[in-house]
């Protein structure tokens, strides 16, 4: 097979580090892709939402599946784009309908959907510009503290926590009438608070059949201990220590089985993968998220986790028949550290070399924002490298990670040395 894969982070280097183990896939192109799927794989110079440019790089080198690795393909249509064109439609795309993006692309939607199933989520409500004095009376009915989140995407930045109450007013109307986030918070929705401790759910599913992958625990904040800005995530740990059976009981007969079936019930097509933000609250899961594809880091310790063979799990779902195929999981614990530029999530300067790649042993560089320029990798993201490694438990797999990160060097790199502190 000739696979064309979408993205240029590390979920997506990832993820062809996991297509390129098997025997089928003999070509892999990634879309924009990085240094680090440049080492394995051929890089294309388009953009994942650029649908013509796609078509015509899919028919020219006879590309026999295209896999989504980001939201914005995704929310935009393209696997109706695939599905309405008579060039295309023979052609599976790995990901869900437009309609089934919607559980990412607007979160009033994904509120929605989740009330509708009954599926256990925190109380909300939603407010434009129009209606954001309402917002401020319906947070003086909630108890602190207060959670707003832009309807749209906002690349994993739109969601603020305030403790006072009128920081949260003023956070609102910044949001709604000053477009903090632009389009993505002309709407917003404002939720009671949970307090618990965060997890992810990774599905797979072909709409009607589905796996469970293994859950990933991924640390946001910038600063140790959960502190500072929030960022696309700074580091994972697979499996969660604190996923016991009792709860994985909860959280498939409550969330994931229902969350299937109310796609079915509504008739919206969705093959691909479903990652669900949970939350803990003594014992009882509730969903904070859904989000349409897998998460970044999350990917970079789920797939070194899954056994089996990618290529065929996904022909299975583009055939609705992933009900015949095995799953197979390492029951090792792998671990992922990211290594991110100065300054980020805020101002941070790229373009920064990037030394010491050779000498890691016993862990897995994946390559989130780098370039390959005359022979030297380059810094050119936020997040730069994720550094991946199995044990026993979290604890070795980490301590693995920590000790390969010593050998590697850009200027002005940063990591947080706590990931996991939680467990």
């Amino acid at each position: 097979m000739t696979i064309l894969l979408l993205g240029s982070g590390g979920r997506e280097h990832a993820l062809a580090w996991k297509l390129l183990q098997s025997p089928t896939c003999k070509k892999l192109f990634v879309a924009p892709g990085n240094a680090g799927t440049a080492s394995i794989a051929s890089n294309v110079d388009i953009q994942p939402t650029d649908f013509t440019a796609v078509k015509e790089f899919v028919i020219k080198e006879n590309v026999t599946m295209v896999v989504v690795g980001p939201e914005d393909p995704l929310v935009a249509g393209i696997f109706d784009f695939f599905k309405n064109d008579t060039e295309l439609k023979s052609i599976p795309v790995i990901g869900p309908s437009k309609e089934g993006a919607r559980l990412e692309g607007s979160k009033e939607y994904a509120k929605e959907f989740l009330i509708k199933h009954s599926i256990p989520t925190a109380a909300y409500d939603s407010f434009t510009a129009e209606t954001v004095e309402k917002g401020c009376h319906f947070l003086e009915t909630l108890t602190p503290p207060y959670v707003l989140k832009a309807d749209g995407l906002a690349a994993g930045k739109g969601v603020v926590i305030l403790n006072d109450l009128e920081e949260a007013k003023t956070e609102l109307r910044s949001m709604l009438v000053d477009q903090k986030f632009g389009n993505a918070s002309s709407k917003v929705v404002i939720e009671e608070f949970l307090d618990g401790i965060e997890l992810s759910c990774f599905v797979l599913t072909d709409g009607k059949n589905y796996k469970m992958l293994p859950t990933a625990k991924d640390y946001k904040r910038i600063g140790e201990g959960d502190t500072g800005l929030n960022t696309g995530g700074m580091g994972a740990v697979s499996p969660v220590p604190f996923a016991d059976a009792v709860l994985m009981e909860k959280i498939e007969t409550r969330i994931v089985k229902p969350t299937i079936e109310g796609l079915q019930k509504e008739g919206i097509e969705y093959k691909g993968f479903v990652f669900i933000g949970l939350i803990n609250v003594k014992g009882e899961p509730m969903v904070i998220e859904y989000n349409v594809r897998m998460g970044d880091p999350e990917t970079e310790v789920v797939m070194p986790r899954i056994k089996s063979d990618l290529v065929a799990l996904f022909l299975a779902v583009s055939q609705q028949k992933l009900n015949e195929m095995t799953l197979e999981i390492d029951s090792r614990s792998a671990t992922t550290v990211m290594m991110v530029s100065g300054g980020y999530p805020e101002a941070f300067e790229k373009g920064k070399t990037i030394t010491g790649l050779e000498n890691i042993k016993d862990s897995i560089v994946f390559h989130a924002g780098t370039k390959l320029e005359n022979g030297t990798v380059l810094s050119n993201g936020g997040r730069v490298l994720a550094v991946t490694s199995y044990g026993n438990d979290f604890k070795e797999a980490l301590k693995k990670s920590y000790q390969n990160i010593e050998k590697l060097h850009f200027d002005k790199m940063y990591y947080r040395k706590d990931i996991g502190f939680d467990l």
